[in-house]
């Protein structure tokens, strides 16, 4: 597991994260209750991607692995007024004990 774990992290570029405290929590609860060992290990930028950006890197997500959720604001028109608003969207994300290289 300790070879996965150095594996699965982002040597590219760091991930999309924009630095929000509230998403930062809400994931870190969830790798806490999954994997206590793990949390302090937690890197949004360097290891916690959605399966889109894990598949890009050369990983895989594992076969009947369950996502962290989490939820982000993306701005859109409102389809009764028109105007531009801020709607939640909700996040998939898989931590790197999740995942293995291609």
């Amino acid at each position: 597991m300790d070879n996965l774990n150095k594996t699965a992290t982002a040597e590219v570029e760091p991930s999309n994260y924009t630095g929000s405290k509230t998403t930062f929590d809400m994931v870190l609860k969830q790798i806490r209750d999954r994997w206590p060992s793990e949390a302090e290990n937690y890197d949004p930028y360097k290891n916690c991607f959605t399966y889109k950006e894990w598949v890009r890197r050369g990983y895989r997500v594992r076969r009947g692995e369950r996502s962290l959720q989490s939820v982000t604001w993306v701005e859109g028109k409102d389809k009764k007024t028109g105007e531009e608003k801020k709607f939640p969207k909700k996040i998939f994300l898989f931590f790197k004990t999740q995942v293995d290289p291609v």
